[in-house]
């Protein structure tokens, strides 16, 4: 690569590196590409280190760089669009739904789930974990919580737990008839069996997506999704599902 210096501008020099920077990760870098080092980032653009980590912690902001441990600063993948619509209403686990199915067990809820769910706090629910993977790397986490009599007909299912108990909960939900969902978004951090999962720090901001599932009058299913803040964004709108969008201008918020 050859040597590229900066003209005087008139906006601060980290912010013009920045941009000087996302030009380069669009053109000369891949997804999960690892950059040079601090050092001779720093001699090909002709700024102090300073600078340059300035310009790094902005990108990584932006979620288009990630650092790593033990393996450097790597070029972010694109980030995920979490659509917030309410047109296109459906159960999980259906044909088109993007999320894997990791395992299912019956145990006590938190308190506030079974608040919310109109159940016994003592009452055991179905608990399906789910997994979003995007470019190879986690995105998103998931809990599934499902009252007993949502899927009154999984006795006869020989799969005590599991990635298959997972899939026969999802089937026997979507027997029943949707009539609606209802979503909401808060900005959180990520707890510690969140940010094992998601490959990140404790504390580190995610977006969680809670979604209630309406049948028969009642709630019948309470997601609780956790997406990673750097590698998500907000996507608002009627129509149009969960999307991934690879065009540059579209990795920043």
């Amino acid at each position: 690569m050859g040597t590229t210096q900066l003209e005087t501008v008139p906006e601060p020099k980290y912010w013009h590196l920045r941009t000087v920077l996302s030009e380069a990760l669009d053109s000369e870098f891949a997804v999960g590409e690892i950059l040079p080092n601090e050092r001779d980032l720093a001699a090909r653009f002709g700024v102090a280190r300073a600078t340059l980590r300035q310009a790094l912690e902005q990108l990584e902001l932006e979620g288009r760089l990630q650092r790593r441990r033990g393996v450097g600063t790597t070029v972010a993948p694109p980030r995920m669009g979490v659509s917030v619509g309410t047109a296109q209403h459906a159960w999980p686990g259906g044909p088109d739904d993007a999320w894997q199915a990791l395992d299912c067990v019956l145990e006590v809820p938190p308190t506030a789930v079974a608040e919310t769910l109109v159940t016994g706090r003592d009452e055991p629910l179905h608990v399906v974990r789910r997994s979003r993977v995007s470019h190879g790397q986690p995105v998103a986490a998931e809990l599934l919580y499902l009252p007993v009599d949502s899927v009154p007909d999984l006795s006869g299912i020989d799969a005590p737990s599991g990635t298959a108990r997972a899939r026969a909960v999802l089937r026997e939900l979507r027997r029943l008839e949707l009539e609606r969902q209802e979503s909401a978004v808060e900005l959180g951090s990520a707890r510690a069996d969140d940010a094992r999962e998601l490959d990140r720090l404790p504390g580190a901001p995610v977006l969680v997506v809670t979604t209630r599932f309406i049948a028969r009058g009642r709630i019948a299913a309470l997601s609780v999704a956790t997406y990673r803040a750097d590698t998500c964004r907000l996507t608002f709108g009627d129509f149009g599902g969960v999307e991934i969008h690879h065009g540059p201008e579209r990795h920043a918020s």
